[in-house]
């Protein structure tokens, strides 16, 4: 299995022979052969040369960029290796086609709340509580079918995330880590940063995978097609935000893996510092590579194996092969 590979420090990215070679600021070469790597994702200040990028676009890797503060700032997306014009009009005709646009958008929120659902009763198990916020939680998804617009969609979604990020605070329970609202841009507090910084890791991710199918990224669904240069790999993160980011961000801090110390005050805002978002990373990525039991193929798949399988159920339903249904995890 290819890794995804992490670069915090600062420095030089080079093509060498037949790999790459990073060189540090104390002039350390660190090479990694290009046939395990899956992506690289930035987040130091690092310098490329055209040879490497060249070398990147054949050897159909992507480079995520993450600015000095932890954004995501953009990727350097080769050209398409499977580049489609019948899966580009497939994907165009059905944005366009209002009823079958929203069929689509309410099964993307349909899975993000119902797997919200299934993260509160594994911790309601765990904890041997009953979570109040489940019942509005469950009452919001109820209406998901009834919604004649996607404004209407995503507020069910606003009000059901409401909800569940009450819950947050017993499931952590620590007084150093409180949610208080949701804030972005900059997050006003810790637990605001992970959630921001956790999103931003989902949605490259996913943008990773789709570039492995037919699937264009420019169009989604539930997001409008605009300005923005990739939206079909937000609309499928809301399946796996829950259970994905989230997970991850409950397992770093009560296992006090991250701190207080590990957040930095910046522009107005908190943000993650270099060695909390190295832990968050680590921990991303074993949640990433972690395998389960697959219902329909009798087999363990890793979660990064589950998400490329959901872009292939979206590639079925777009060819009107067979409806496309969200993955709900079992627990």
């Amino acid at each position: 299995m290819k890794d995804s590979i992490y670069i915090f420090s600062n420095g030089e990215l080079k093509r060498e022979d037949n790999t790459f070679c990073f060189i540090d600021e104390k002039n350390n070469k660190n090479y990694l052969p290009v046939e395990n790597i899956n992506d690289l994702y930035v987040m130091g200040e690092v310098t490329v040369t055209k040879k490497f990028l060249e070398f990147m676009t054949k050897k159909k890797i992507i480079v995520h960029i993450f600015n000095y503060h932890g954004y995501y700032t953009g990727s350097y997306y080769p050209r398409e290796h499977y580049n489609s014009g019948y899966m580009i009009l497939k994907q165009s005709g059905y944005y366009q086609d209002k009823n079958s646009r929203l069929n689509i958008a309410q099964k993307f929120i349909e899975g993000s709340i119902k797997n919200m659902i299934k993260v509160l009763d594994y911790y309601s198990n765990r904890l041997e509580i009953e979570f109040e916020a489940g019942r509005g939680i469950e009452k919001l998804k109820n209406r998901i079918g009834a919604v004649e617009e996607i404004s209407q969609l995503m507020a069910i979604e606003g009000n059901a995330r409401e909800h569940y990020y009450k819950t947050f605070d017993t499931i952590i329970n620590n007084d150093k880590f409180k949610f208080e609202r949701r804030s972005k841009r900059p997050p006003k507090n810790q637990l605001n940063a992970l959630i921001s910084f956790g999103n931003s890791m989902l949605y490259v991710t996913i943008l990773g995978e789709i570039y492995k199918t037919h699937l264009d990224p420019r169009i989604g669904f539930l997001h409008s097609t605009n300005s923005r240069s990739f939206t079909l790999n937000l609309d499928v993160a809301e399946v796996f935000k829950p259970i994905i980011v989230d997970r991850t961000i409950f397992s770093l801090l009560n296992r006090k893996i991250i701190d207080q110390k590990d957040f930095v005050d910046k522009t107005g805002g908190i943000l993650l510092s270099e060695e909390g978002r190295r832990k968050f990373v680590k921990k991303f990525d074993e949640r990433l590579n972690t395998t389960i039991s697959h219902r329909k193929l009798d087999r363990k798949v890793s979660y990064r194996r589950l998400i490329r399988l959901e872009l292939y159920k979206l590639q079925k339903h777009l060819m009107d092969d067979e409806e496309y249904c969200p993955y709900i995890s079992r627990w």
